[in-house]
């Protein structure tokens, strides 16, 4: 849904898509602002800790399993 919000609103700028592999996960419709900011800024925010590190420490974090072989492809 946030997604579609994302896109609909075009909070996540005019020509947000999708790339060829993705995972999706949901927030509280209370974290809706955040997450749409964190969207907004990805560029400055992966300046700083890249996807790979990002999402790693995401799945560590909300004790996510994962096999880290095939965790990024």
């Amino acid at each position: 849904m946030l997604i579609k919000v994302a896109h609909d609103t075009k909070a996540a700028g005019a020509n947000f898509s999708w790339q060829e592999d993705y995972e999706a996960f949901s927030v509280s419709a209370s974290h809706t602002e955040g997450v749409l900011n964190y969207i907004a800024n990805q560029a400055a925010h992966h300046a700083k800790r890249n996807f790979e590190e990002e999402y790693l420490e995401f799945l560590k974090r909300y004790g996510i399993a994962y096999d880290a072989a095939h965790a990024l492809g």
